[in-house]
């Protein structure tokens, strides 16, 4: 094998398109753009969304709902796996950095304790939120339940 020898890939290497260079190559007259209208000048862009003069679609389909940016939104962790966390790694205090470090929750998370599954052992969780069901449940078992 020699530097000289070298070519590229079958069909790679496609020889590009010359327009407008006289009517015996095909793309002369019209440069392959049709006649006439908006596409066939130079310095034409399509805006956004524009479908060729039909009403489009984000003005057929009716605006309904909204946003609340006061929104605030929780990751929900439920009973069930806090005592699998307990069970594996024999903590009885569990916060929210313990969570993030076993990748339960990432930093930006606020974190809401669910009632799904149940507490065996007394643990002593605090997080930002609990359900009613999940704080009794916890209290149960004999541990505490503390928002922080």
């Amino acid at each position: 094998m020699k530097l000289s020898t070298l070519k590229p890939a079958e069909g790679s290497v496609k020889t590009r398109k010359r327009v407008g260079r006289g009517q015996g190559s095909g793309l002369g007259g019209t440069s392959a753009r049709g006649h006439k209208g908006a596409q066939s000048r130079s310095g034409y862009s399509r805006k956004r969304g524009f479908e060729g003069g039909q009403m489009p679609i984000q003005r057929r389909v009716p605006k309904f709902g909204f946003k609340n940016i006061n929104r605030v939104e929780y990751k929900a962790i439920n009973l069930d796996t806090l005592q699998a966390l307990a069970d594996a790694t024999g903590l009885k205090q569990i916060n929210f950095d313990t969570l993030y470090s076993h990748g339960l929750v990432s930093k930006s998370d606020l974190v809401k304790i669910l009632s799904r599954g149940s507490v065996t052992s007394a643990l002593e969780v605090t997080v930002k939120g609990f359900s009613s069901a999940a704080k009794a449940a916890i209290e149960a078992a004999g541990g505490q339940a503390i928002v922080g």
